[in-house]
């Protein structure tokens, strides 16, 4: 399908007040060969018009109604792609991309959604680069079975318009129960179902799942600690029984709350930490049995995966791990876009920023560790988080295009899973450049988009 950029520009007062005749650049109606005088189809999202094209002298212009701007939630200026199909005789322009956020403050015009606001901005400018046109919208915004939803853009202000269904949709819903309710679920059914909407990434990842669903990949069992979800206390004795650390850590939790690594002593007592945002509490028990009486009031609120500890390489005495954010690109394939190496904060048996931990690159990190069995490292944490990816796409229902995927390194150079998280962090507290450029992250988040919906170069 053909392919080109246009500037658009709003036709006030003009003959076609309700959008049925636009102007076209006569060198690309000329080139195209687009049908003058007879009815073709404009299509923006899951939107379509009835139109008649006009050439204009107008270099790489794009002139559309007022009435039919407003009903699209199009502006002056917007630069975005149009194709021409001959054999339908369709021009589509767009692609339209949304993003689902969680929140929307409409008290903070400057500052509408919080944290991901910087995010947002990044976004935006990603996607101008790219031709497309980007909007945000929450929960609130959904309406049953309707072919518009409201939205917000940027221009040179935050703005409320109302879009048709997208091409895209970027899940960023950062709270499970919002993500869970049956309108945001109907939605999303509607979408695929109705406009085939693209939809990723589609939900939050359970952990104990995850792994389950990775054993079926004999290629990604050496990269699995034992894992299992804690159902009864025989479970609990048997791992405890087995290695001298494990770990409890909520199925459906993040930022490394509510963690709790047990440790088991040469005397057979317990010592429990306990991961929470006020810091780390210890407590000791004289029995497994009075362990489990302890902290059997929390698996009835949670469930929660067990696993194996990890003889981890560290940084004086604070773990090291590894976040690989890993993406499709622009032909579909996943690519590593980047790794990032987190050292534990002081006193901390988890590495998340939120828990005092620090990020440094993996080469300095390695070099820091002083171990022979770094070697090597960044090569196998690239290997691993890649075939990860790819086994997450095989045997993970939903469609995903973007990964978090946490790994360590033991002291004998054998990386490990720790986890995958669906939602890798976008506030602003991650690292957005100082000059302004455009992370790596976010320009192939918008290429990825781009080819999604079909229009690529």
């Amino acid at each position: 399908m053909n392919r080109t950029k246009v500037k658009l520009q709003i036709q006030n007062g003009s003959a076609s007040s309700d959008g049925s005749v636009l102007m076209l650049n006569e060198s690309i109606v000329e080139m195209w060969t687009i049908p003058i005088g007879q009815s073709l189809k404009l299509c923006f999202g899951s939107a379509s018009q009835e139109v008649l094209v006009e050439p204009s002298p107008q270099r790489d212009v794009l002139l559309i109604s007022a009435a039919l701007a407003s009903k699209w939630g199009l502006a002056h200026g917007d630069e975005l792609s149009v194709q021409y199909q001959p054999s339908t005789k369709t021009l589509q322009i767009g692609p339209l991309i949304g993003v689902m956020l969680s929140h929307i403050n409409r008290k903070m015009p400057s500052n509408p959604f919080g944290v991901n606001t910087s995010f947002c901005r990044e976004l935006i400018r990603a996607s101008k680069l790219d031709y497309s046109i980007i909007f945000f919208f929450t929960h609130a915004d959904i309406q049953r079975q309707s072919d518009t939803i409201n939205g917000w853009r940027y221009t040179n202000k935050w703005v409320r318009y109302r879009f048709p269904i997208p091409n895209v949709i970027y899940n960023r819903v950062t709270s499970r129960k919002l993500e869970r309710l049956a309108s945001v679920q109907q939605f999303i059914i509607y979408a695929k179902s109705r406009y085939n909407t693209v939809f990723f990434n589609e939900k939050y990842l359970n952990k104990t799942e995850v792994f389950q669903a990775l054993k079926q990949e004999p290629e990604l069992h050496v990269y699995l600690p034992e894992s299992h979800l804690l159902s009864h206390f025989a479970l609990l004795k048997t791992m405890c029984s087995n290695h001298n650390v494990v770990f409890l850590k909520p199925n459906s939790g993040s930022l490394g709350k509510g963690i709790i690594r047990i440790n088991r002593n040469a005397d057979t007592t317990y010592t429990c930490h306990f991961n929470s945002f006020n810091g780390v509490r210890k407590q000791s028990f004289t029995s497994i049995e009075k362990l489990f009486n302890a902290i059997s009031s929390k698996m009835k609120k949670n469930r929660y995966q067990i696993q194996r500890g990890l003889n981890l390489l560290s940084v004086g005495s604070r773990p090291v791990d590894f976040r690989a954010v890993v993406q499709r690109d622009d032909t579909g394939q996943w690519s590593i876009t980047s790794i990032v190496a987190r050292i534990a904060g002081n006193q901390q048996f988890v590495s998340n920023q939120a828990r005092g931990g620090t990020i440094t690159t993996v080469k300095a990190a390695l070099s820091r560790t002083g171990a022979a069995a770094s070697s090597g490292g960044l090569a196998k944490l690239r290997r691993a988080a890649l075939l990860i990816a790819k086994g997450i796409e095989t045997q993970m229902t939903g469609h995903f295009a973007e990964l978090g995927i946490d790994l360590a390194i033991d002291t004998q150079g054998h990386v490990w899973l720790i986890e995958v998280n669906s939602k890798p962090s976008k506030n602003d507290k991650a690292p957005l450049s100082a000059s302004g450029k455009i992370r790596p992250s976010v320009t192939k988040f918008v290429q990825y988009a781009n080819y999604s919906a079909n229009i690529s170069d």
